[in-house]
């Protein structure tokens, strides 16, 4: 390869503007990527996933103040790990982190830094998943390390370079269907790996912008996460959320103390409210906190250095649901947080003892910000998180770790079902360790069909699928496809029951009415004689039914 002198070093308001290009490539992209879910069910989230925690990424990046390109890898790095929505969302945040560790310390980075960093990149990825999986995001995020080595040796351009890895991870990328099976059936790339493509293009088209690119910001299919139940102004201890960074004096130390501004403030600001968050970085400290007195807040910081970015919003005005918690009450041993999507769902956790209740789920994955705001709320020594969605595990599980003041535990439920069980086998008065295998062994013995439609043509495991057809989900893999949704749900029940069961529960949703579920339910009873069915509406979108079997 011959050397082109070009572009050699990019420092970190150009790794800024490469971020936010990414994230906008992966935003305009979000249902494309969506659409390449390999079940054609109307639940594809993977590029609403990757588009909030690129966006969180590139969020922190331009409110980064240094130039340093470590301070920017890093700001991307938190605003990912706390953003990071469903797998895909966890991954990409791994990958984050590990592209700041590899860039630690530096304020400029060559084509051989990035290649480096790259490298860690790719590494913390894998280690974040307990059994990788080749055909996946991890596969091209090996490949763009992979060829970042390969080029970055020999080339200085970084532009050349990114324009080598862009490609060769394209190529990898299409490979995928041969790696995975289950991709080929389908007949499509993986939706993850994609992601990572649209977004190294869109950080090559950046490369070279004089002035701050502007983030997309697009409202997609994917609905906030909320925390259910009624708020109360009057329960919020500490009203004022008050935000600011301090530049720092050049020593980082007050006058006639030993301790910096890190330590200082982070033993102080407990002392005066609570929500307390203090990260100090290349000479700037970030600070949050919840408080009854902003001014006490500031007044200390000032002893360190001079404020800048002060923002102060009072939290029972807004009626915001940033931080509450009974502090006057002593906690509890166990608490509970739950994920669940339509409002019956939500009231059925509530009555048997949820805690908080996130509303969320398939097609609306809360983030691990989400998730950890909710388990600080909650006011028990340990909090218990039910997922009830296979995608949300990896982001509870990281939520889990951004939570410093109490034991997290995360019990991998799939479904709504599997969380009930959970709820009703929970016994807070046992050691924990006793309840949570009371839990997962509760998991065993559910069994969970769902009924939605087919939202593309597509062949898959045998069965040829029309637009339109009604699936018939068993435990997570398509068993039957019908015409009509009567006789999709009868078909489904009928599987389900066919080695018998006590206690047949029908969540009604979106598509399906509470007369279609008496229907079914009174089909159960004549069919089964020995088995007891329960209606419920649960108001989840995307599945008319939800069906368990105990």
């Amino acid at each position: 390869m011959v050397k082109n002198m070009g572009l050699i070093k990019i420092d970190g308001r150009t790794l800024k503007n490469m971020f936010v290009g990414g994230a906008n490539e992966v935003t305009k992209n979000t249902a494309s990527l969506n659409a390449l879910n390999v079940f054609p069910v109307p639940d594809g989230d993977t590029g609403t996933n990757m588009g909030h925690t690129v966006r969180a990424a590139a969020k922190e990046a331009i409110a980064n103040v240094t130039p340093d390109i470590s301070a920017v890898a890093k700001a991307a790095s938190n605003g990912a790990l706390r953003g990071a929505r469903g797998n895909s969302g966890v991954i990409l945040s791994q990958l984050f982190r590990g592209f700041a560790r590899g860039l630690e310390g530096k304020s400029l980075a060559s084509a051989e830094d990035l290649a480096e960093a790259l490298a860690k990149s790719s590494e913390m990825a894998y280690k974040a998943v307990m059994k990788p999986k080749e055909g996946t995001m991890l596969t091209i995020g090996r490949a763009m390390a992979e060829s970042a080595h390969e080029v970055a040796f020999d080339e200085e351009n970084i532009e050349e370079c990114l324009a080598f890895v862009v490609e060769k991870s394209d190529k990898m990328l299409q490979k995928t269907p041969q790696m995975l099976p289950v991709l080929k059936q389908a007949g499509v790339v993986d939706s993850g790996g994609m992601g990572i493509v649209l977004f190294l293009k869109g950080a090559l088209a950046a490369i070279n912008e004089k002035d701050d690119i502007a983030l997309v910001e697009k409202a997609d299919e994917s609905a906030e996460a909320v925390i259910a139940g009624e708020i109360n102004p009057d329960d919020i201890k500490f009203a004022y959320c008050t935000e600011f960074l301090i530049e720092l004096n050049s020593d980082g130390h007050a006058p006639g103390h030993s301790q910096n501004a890190e330590e200082t403030l982070r033993a102080y600001l407990p002392t005066i409210g609570d929500s307390v968050v203090v990260i100090e970085d290349a000479g700037l400290v970030k600070v949050h906190v919840h408080t009854n007195n902003p001014g006490k807040a500031m007044e200390k910081a000032l002893t360190f250095g001079m404020l800048v970015n002060i923002k102060i919003d009072n939290m029972k005005l807004q009626n915001a649901e940033l931080d509450f918690s009974k502090s006057n009450e002593p906690p509890k041993p166990v608490g509970i947080v739950a994920v669940a999507a339509g409002a019956g769902m939500v009231e059925l956790f509530k009555g048997l003892g949820a805690d908080y209740v996130i509303e969320g789920g398939q097609s609306m994955n809360p983030s691990a910000e989400d998730i950890s705001r909710a388990i600080e709320r909650v006011n028990a020594e340990t909090v218990i998180v039910l997922p009830n969605n296979k995608n949300i595990t990896l982001t509870a599980e990281q939520a889990g770790k951004l939570v410093k003041n109490k034991a997290v535990r995360v019990v991998p439920t799939k479904n709504v079902p599997q969380g009930v069980a959970c709820m009703v086998a929970n016994d807070d008065a046992a050691e924990i360790d006793e309840n949570v295998d009371g839990m997962t062994e509760a998991i065993e013995t559910v069994h969970c069909g769902q009924i939605t439609v087919a939202v593309r043509d597509t062949v898959l495991d045998g069965k040829d699928i029309k637009t339109g057809d009604f699936l018939c989900i068993y435990d997570g893999e398509i068993e039957f496809v019908q015409k009509s949704q009567e006789a999709a749900a009868r078909a489904l029940v009928d599987h389900m029951l066919k080695d018998g069961g006590d206690i047949v529960s029908i969540y009604h949703g979106e598509g399906a009415t509470a007369e279609s579920a008496q229907n079914l339910g009174e089909y159960i009873a004549k069919k089964y004689p020995d088995a007891e069915y329960e209606v419920y509406d649960g108001g989840q979108p995307i599945y008319g039914f939800v069906i368990s079997v105990e």
